[in-house]
């Protein structure tokens, strides 16, 4: 993904955008992917491990995009359509699955709870966790009414984008930096768009509408148990513990385009955290971050021809890109055949 936090292009930079050396042959490959966020990256990955030469061309480098805001939790958050969604969802929770606890990919496997407070809520994507179960009246916080207990992937998005950018470079894949301003400007007979909010600009789709989330990280005092309180009166709360740090969010602020942090949120946050999650009173921050959540009323996940180039749209993940990420970018492999 391209949008989400700003920073400097650096037009004609060909290189790892995660800072590590790259190659570059002077052949851009039959395929070009646009955003370097967790969904353009794994998108790379699978077309070159798919025998694709692969250009990733995004202003941002990894750490810059939204995905690196992200809490990291696999759960599908502000996306459709729902067969679509739990179906990518699911190949991304058996790739995860692969990857947990294994050195340098920023992936682990932790048991937590998602707190209902409606008396009917959607629990589709539980059919997708084995070991789910209900939570025990003890589990619940006053004013909930049910929960979930179930164990699922927590990613340390900064960690493993490394490691994602890493794998790509392994796999051929070239980086550039540079802003994109429309697919035609690229010489590869295939592009892939992939980057977040700027795909509706690419593509001139005005559905595309960002929703501001802002997160705190606060030192992990040692803990591993993740809770997410969506319907949290006072606003979607969650604490997310990963490495060194947890995640505690969040806000979902539909329309707004402001990336500054704002401490009247904060303190509303942590407010809503500690009150779930009482040890994390004292814990220091460590971080802040705000990102805009890409979002549009579905998915965006199909193929045309454009001019004689085949144009594959992948975008509008909303909260969820990193949970839809590794079933998405198998579609997309799919897709980009003749």
């Amino acid at each position: 993904m391209e949008a989400g936090r700003r920073g400097r292009s650096q037009p004609g930079d060909r290189r790892n955008l995660a800072g590590r050396p790259g190659w570059y042959d002077g052949h851009m490959g039959d395929i070009a992917v646009v955003g370097g966020g967790v969904i353009g990256l794994t998108c790379a990955l699978g077309l070159a491990e798919a025998g694709h030469r692969v250009e990733v061309v995004a202003d941002l480098a990894p750490g810059g995009t939204v995905s690196a805001v992200a809490g990291g939790l696999w759960f599908p958050y502000l996306a459709a359509p729902a067969d679509a969604v739990l179906r990518w969802a699911r190949v991304s929770l058996a790739r995860f699955a692969e990857l947990a606890d294994r050195p340098g990919t920023g992936v682990w496997w932790r048991e937590g709870i998602v707190l209902h407070r409606d008396r009917d809520p959607d629990l589709s994507w539980t059919a997708l966790v084995p070991d789910r179960r209900a939570a025990e009246p003890g589990e619940l916080p006053d004013g909930v009414v049910s929960g979930v207990v179930c164990s699922v992937p927590v990613v340390d998005t900064a960690a493993y984008l490394d490691w994602l950018a890493a794998r790509c470079a392994g796999a051929g894949v070239v980086f550039r930096r540079a802003r994109v301003s429309r697919p035609a400007d690229l010489p590869q007979p295939t592009v892939v768009v992939a980057a977040g909010l700027r795909s509706g600009d690419l593509v001139d789709d005005p559905t595309v509408e960002p929703v501001r989330g802002q997160v705190v990280r606060l030192a992990n005092p040692g803990l591993t148990r993740w809770v997410v309180d969506d319907d949290n009166p006072g606003g979607m709360t969650y604490a997310i513990p990963r490495g060194h740090d947890v995640v505690c969010g969040g806000t979902a602020e539909r329309g707004e385009t402001g990336l500054g942090h704002d401490a009247g949120v904060e303190r509303a946050v942590l407010d809503r955290v500690v009150a779930l999650v009482p040890s994390l009173r004292d814990a220091p921050v460590v971080s802040r971050a705000v990102g805009l959540r890409p979002t549009r009323p579905s998915v965006r996940l199909d193929r045309v021809t454009r001019s004689g180039q085949v144009l594959i749209s992948c975008y509008g993940h909303g909260g969820a890109g990193v949970t839809l990420s590794w079933g998405c970018a198998a579609d997309v492999v799919g897709l980009s055949g003749p």
